[in-house]
């Protein structure tokens, strides 16, 4: 498809992946680990809801409208290159065991909970994991990221194994269906 097909609400497919950005501080230093990065949040579509893991609310789901009308995000919508309805419900199976759950502020793979990318990971077990990144175009680690994780009284988990919504969106098993109309 071309990457300027639009889609609507009523085109969305049950285990549709949905990548966002928003122009939040946390998203704008997400995607400035990837200089190409456009994405800075990723959840999965079921039944007119999004289930994935937000700071706010850790993982959840909620009615895909109603999060998307909380503030302007631009959406688009990947599809596994292979999905039939069983594997599909078997996933939906998954993200509901997991709900509930804290958000992992820390990043960290051990940790209690999961941040939006690792839930997608757990409960679709078909990505990689990558060297975790926190950088800008001048640092290592950025400094958002310096703070962020002095706040936390953690260090910066530089190069454990990780995910980001950008990493996930690049995989061959995925196929870009369109941008949601919202």
């Amino acid at each position: 498809m071309k990457k300027d097909t639009v889609l609507y609400f009523d085109d969305l497919r049950q285990a549709d992946l949905l990548f966002m950005r928003d122009s939040s501080d946390i998203s704008r230093a997400i995607t400035g680990i990837e200089r190409t990065s456009v994405y800075s949040h990723v959840g999965i579509y079921f039944d007119k809801m999004i289930y994935h893991a937000t700071q706010k609310k850790g993982v959840n789901k909620q009615l895909l409208k109603a999060y998307l009308a909380e503030e302007k995000k631009e959406v688009s919508v990947y599809r596994l290159d292979s999905i039939d309805a069983d594997y599909a419900e078997k996933v939906k199976s998954q993200a509901e065991k997991y709900l509930g759950l804290p958000y992992n502020h820390g990043f960290y793979p051990e940790s209690e909970g999961f941040y939006c990318s690792q839930y997608i990971a757990k409960i679709l077990p078909v990505f990689e994991t990558v060297p975790m990144k926190f950088n800008d175009e001048k640092n290592e680690i950025s400094e958002y990221w310096k703070e962020y994780y002095e706040k936390l009284g953690l260090e910066v988990p530089l190069n454990m194994p990780g995910t980001n919504p950008y990493q996930l969106s690049l995989s061959k098993k995925l196929i870009f269906a369109g941008k949601l109309e919202v």
